[in-house]
């Protein structure tokens, strides 16, 4: 069993092998760009691609002609909440959005409110949920766009999709979903749900980072964020990464064919984690909703103990405090305090995500681990 143990999937993932090798022509011998028209080098390399928008466009029940390659969700994020924006500023300036969503859709959407833009945060419960019934409250006549995480990073919970974009339409607006951490773990349909705009990242679902995709509902128009020679029906310009592409095709196919067992057996590894902890350590609680939520992840509060120091304890498991994206900032997570937990609650709650290779071996060490660290700390605490 390889040290520290590895309970942080939501972060990223390792590429599967599965993944890597169909990847690995692509940098050498397959080197063509996929913009060259004129040689079977380019040809070849076009060819890839549309297999891989195939492969996507097939995870999500869509068309493949809808599916838009980006460096990753981020970029997919920004280019829809911004292309939605600047196309459709005519018709209004109100967004709506959650004050739990990722950094890359707040940050996005501080970002337009400098130009112009009206954006309501809406508060969920407790248990991480909003309803429709929060959404139509808010809407208005110049609401031109609805953007609700599918799946929460942190804490896993995952929102009334459906419902959302159905009172969404209702208004005569567009519903876009940052699905970065549900797509290849849920089973989703673009098509049934009522989803426009989608956002996903390869590297969440075993692919190779720097490569994502944004999936337009046909008939949807963006602005281009990226300019500079009308790639992607016009609406990403850049040179396709097409080694990664072919990735994150392979990574879609595979999760669409293991979703279900794997999440299964993940579910089970989760809950044999989460009871044991909060049975044999006091004072521990799960953050979000215990049942709507990601099968693979629970995020456990710590009581009467510093996170930090908690954190450098568990010196023998890889976990984290909350995304990625903000580990490196002193603050408690502004999604735990949304929820309602305090600033000493938030700061002593951790992040345990699984993934494709957990193994029982590892989450039975991590039990152990987990338990010994928080004795000694509070014991130590009680003795100082």
């Amino acid at each position: 069993m390889r040290l520290p143990v590895y309970l942080d999937y939501n972060a990223t993932t390792p590429v599967d092998q599965r993944v890597l090798t169909p990847m690995l022509p692509w940098f050498t011998e397959q080197f063509g760009n996929a913009a060259s028209r004129t040689h079977l080098y380019g040809w070849t390399a076009e060819e890839a691609v549309v297999q891989a928008r195939k492969q996507v466009a097939k995870l999500l029940n869509a068309n493949p002609k809808e599916i838009v390659f980006t460096s990753g969700a981020t970029e997919a994020n920004n280019l829809a909440i911004k292309g939605v924006f600047e196309k459709l500023s005519y018709k209004g300036r109100h967004i709506v959005t959650v004050a739990t969503e990722h950094k890359a859709v707040l940050d996005t959407c501080h970002h337009l409110e400098q130009l112009g833009a009206e954006v309501t945060y809406l508060t969920p419960s407790a248990d991480g949920l909003i309803t429709s019934q929060q959404v139509a409250e808010v809407l208005r006549n110049d609401t031109i766009l609805v953007s609700v995480m599918y799946a929460n990073n942190e804490i896993g919970v995952i929102q009334p999709i459906r419902e959302l974009a159905a009172v969404t339409h209702q208004a005569g607006a567009l519903f876009h979903t940052d699905a970065t951490q549900s797509v290849g773990k849920l089973p989703l349909d673009v098509q049934a749900e009522g989803i426009d705009l989608l956002s996903l990242s390869a590297h969440k679902l075993y692919g190779p980072k720097g490569i994502g995709a944004l999936y337009v509902r046909q008939g949807i128009e963006v602005v281009s964020q990226m300019d500079g020679g009308g790639h992607e029906r016009g609406r990403r310009s850049g040179t396709l990464n097409v080694p990664a592409i072919v990735g994150l095709g392979k990574a879609c196919e595979l999760a669409q064919k293991e979703m279900k067992t794997e999440s299964e057996r993940l579910r089970q590894l989760r809950d044999r984690l989460e009871s044991a902890v909060l049975e044999n350590v006091p004072d521990t609680f799960v953050n979000g909703s215990a049942t709507h939520r990601l099968s693979h992840l629970t995020n456990i509060c710590f009581e009467h103990i510093d996170g930090e120091n908690l954190l450098l304890n568990l010196k023998d498991i890889a976990v984290s405090t909350g995304s990625a994206c903000t580990s490196a900032s002193v603050l408690p997570s502004y999604v735990l305090k949304t929820l309602g937990l305090s600033d000493d609650q938030a700061y002593a709650s951790l992040r345990f995500s699984l993934g494709r290779f957990t193994t029982d071996e590892e989450i039975d060490f991590a039990i152990q681990h987990i338990g010994e660290v928080v004795r000694k700390m509070r014991m130590d605490v009680s003795y100082s």
